[in-house]
């Protein structure tokens, strides 16, 4: 009975994301080469109110709302960049799970980039400036503090400590 009961939550857990994506059986397309293409583009496009799912994993009503939409775009025959573009063309580019790269994003696409470039010419230049000098003394001292530390290397003690 209970290796039942796990098969059984074992087969809804794998079904549920799929009868998800479209819950009313009426709102799939009767074609199934289009029904899915619709669920293709759905799968790239942002639920704008999950923010991190598709419209086709999302419960939302405005995630349901688009999944009817492409679907009649869909039917109406039109392409897949059609489509992505009415609803890109409504909602703007944060519905696209995959941002054009454009003038204006440009610099958001950099950025991880720059940061990082950033991060290893900071971390250079501390490495440099640590570095010691030929005679083995670290780099900026003045004579009296190098004949200071060379007494102190080799033990002859060096006076007072301030």
């Amino acid at each position: 009975m209970a290796l039942r009961a796990l098969a059984l939550l074992l087969a809804l857990a794998v079904a549920g994301p799929a009868s998800a994506a479209v819950g009313d059986p009426a709102m799939q397309l009767p074609d199934p080469v289009q029904e899915e293409r619709a669920r293709e583009i759905g799968r790239e496009l942002r639920c704008l109110v999950c923010q991190n799912q598709s419209i086709e994993d999302s419960d939302a009503e405005l995630a349901r709302d688009l999944r009817r939409i492409v679907r009649e775009q869909v039917s109406a025959g039109r392409s897949d960049a059609e489509v992505k573009g009415f609803v890109h063309e409504r909602y703007g580019d944060f519905v696209l799970l995959r941002p054009r790269f454009t003038a204006a994003t440009a610099l958001l696409w950099a950025t991880p980039a720059l940061a990082l470039l950033a991060g290893a010419l900071i971390f250079r230049a501390g490495r440099r400036g640590a570095r010691p000098d030929a005679a083995g003394a670290p780099a900026g001292l003045t004579e009296a503090e190098r004949a200071r530390l060379a007494r102190l290397e080799s033990g002859g003690g060096g006076g007072s400590a301030a």
